[in-house]
Order: structure tokens, then sequence, then C-alpha cells
């Protein structure tokens, strides 16, 4: 597999690298997205050129795109893995004053030397999205730069978008997530300190904290599971205030207890991938209530993945 290329600046590929481009945003990269990063990726294959993807990038804060379903890097990893070579993503307010036109023959044309570029079929691009399919159908032929409008990706008869995933992550449909992006929903933030009561109470537990502008799924417990030294382990995730043992409301954690795994995992980037909402969170009388329920659950995201007890 080649290594992904990443421009973060608006600037020219090499002379002799000419592209077959997929354009779109790719949130979450979803079975959508996967559709038109692949017709990308098999015309470069068949054209001789090199598959590239096209997006812009904005500030986490902004809310134009909504918030976030995957980190930047995420977001690479899972192009590199469809076989993207470059992944041409410059600020959007570089890109943001482009008409149509200049954004097909100056920036596609001469700077990415497009050979063919694909797109769904709600795809627009250029100052104030002037530009559809038509219109890139319109701009490119004189060019003789082949375009193809892949059709909407569809689940249970609905066409699938980041926002609806964004839905049914409010609302803990897992199985419904998971079907949409083609693969678990899965987070990648450090781990970080937490007040260290699981280790007291027999069950040391992770903690992740979700960056300010990324979409934060339905609170309360999951079945999850964890990739720890290259090794996928079943866990139990309980996203939320943490009521039993922690008094503002506001304070969203994201705690995972990995049955059987004792390491120092702080600092590092953690793949922790949602399976199943189990139920949301509520407050014991008393720790020993807490352990107990915690130990429930993780016999529970034992046997959903098909696991032994630890010492079994």
């Amino acid at each position: 597999m080649t290594a992904i290329k990443i421009y973060h600046a608006l600037e020219e590929l090499p002379q002799g690298i000419n592209t077959a481009v997929a354009m779109g945003f790719f949130d979450g990269v979803h079975l959508g997205h996967r559709q038109v990063v692949s017709h990308a990726v098999e015309a470069a294959r068949k054209e001789g050129l090199a598959p590239a993807v096209f997006t812009f990038n904005l500030p986490v804060s902004s809310t134009m795109k909504g918030k976030r379903l995957q980190t930047q890097e995420q977001k690479y990893q899972v192009m590199e893995e469809l076989g993207v070579e470059y992944f041409l993503e410059p600020s959007f307010e570089t890109i943001a004053g482009f008409s149509p036109r200049e954004f097909v023959e100056e920036m596609m044309g001469k700077l990415y030397h497009a050979r063919a570029l694909f797109c769904g079929e709600n795809f627009t691009f250029g100052k104030k999205a002037a530009g559809n399919v038509e219109v890139l159908r319109q701009l490119c032929g004189p060019l003789e730069i082949q375009v193809g409008v892949v059709p909407m990706a569809e689940y249970q008869g609905r066409t699938v978008s980041s926002t609806r995933i964004r839905k049914a992550l409010e609302e803990g449909e897992m199985e419904q997530v998971t079907a949409m992006l083609g693969r678990p929903y899965q987070i990648l933030f450090p781990v970080v300190h937490g007040q260290k009561l699981g280790r007291t109470l027999g069950m040391p537990t992770i903690n992740q904290k979700y960056p300010e502008g990324f979409q934060i799924p339905r609170l309360g417990i999951y079945i999850t599971r964890v990739r720890v030294n290259g090794e996928w382990r079943p866990s139990i995730t309980g996203l939320g205030s943490r009521p039993t043992v922690n008094d503002d409301p506001t304070s969203i954690s994201c705690e995972t207890f990995i049955p059987g795994y004792e390491g120092n995992l702080y600092d590092k980037e953690v793949p922790l991938e949602f399976c199943r909402y189990l139920e949301p969170s509520h407050k014991f009388e008393n720790v020993a209530q807490l352990r107990q329920a915690v130990m429930n659950w993780a016999d529970q995201a034992l046997s959903y993945h098909g696991c032994k007890k630890p010492g079994e």
C-alpha cells in the first residue's frame, strides 16, 4: 500500500502526476463517501492515474458542516485503506472565493492535473455553492476531464448522510451507525488522567475526553472494544457525568473498563469502538452497587464479543 501524501496548502502536484479525484467533505467517510472514493480509485487503476481526494479543512469550531464524526488522522487512515494516494485539503478560506470555473480550470485542472472527477449527486462547489453536477459537466467537457456522478448510498430506504449518522449517535442507535458508516463508530482520543476511583475499586479504567466540536453519542453505558498493543479487547464504556461519584452533571467523561487489563495507557491515542448501547447512566446508592453493575456490564461485553471471563 502506498503511503498517503497530504497537501494542506493550495499547491501544484508534481509534474507527471495526473489524477482521478473524489470530491467532498467526507466527514465520517460513510458508505456514500466510500462509493465516491472507490469510483475514483478504480478509475485511477484503469487509466494509469493517481487516486486522489479533494476536500477542504475547516476549524473544528466551525458549524458549517455540523459536529465532527472523526479526527483528521482517522480520515487520513480510512482514505489510505481505500487506496487514496493524494489527500488534498486546503483551508476553506483559501478556496471560498473561487468561482465554479476557477475551481475546475485553475485548481482541478492546473494544480491537481485532474483527468477524472467524481462526486455525489448533491455535490456543490465554487463561491456560494454556485456550481452543481450539471455545471461541473459543462466546465469539464472542453477540458476533456471525465466526470463521474455517483448515486447516493441508501440504508433502510433513505439516503445515508453525515447528518443522519449524527442523529443515530444522539439516539444511541449504534447498529444503524455501524451500518451507515460501513464499520463501527470509533474515537481516537488520548487517554487522560482521571480520579483513579476505578483503580481503588479493583477495576481500573481509561478516560478519554471528547474535544469541543465533536459529536457526542447518547449518554449512557455501551458495549465497546479497545485496541491495545495491536489486539482488540472487549470493554464497557460509561459516557456521561458519573452521577454516583460526581455532583457536576455538566462534566462529561468517556470512561472505559477493560476486563483483565492492567497496563498503563496514559497519553496514548487508543482506538475505542462503540458496539451496542446498553442503558442510561444512573446514580447508585453506593460504590459497591456501582462496582457490581460494572462487573455485570463487563460480563455482557465479554459475551457479546464471544470471549471468556478473565481467569476462566
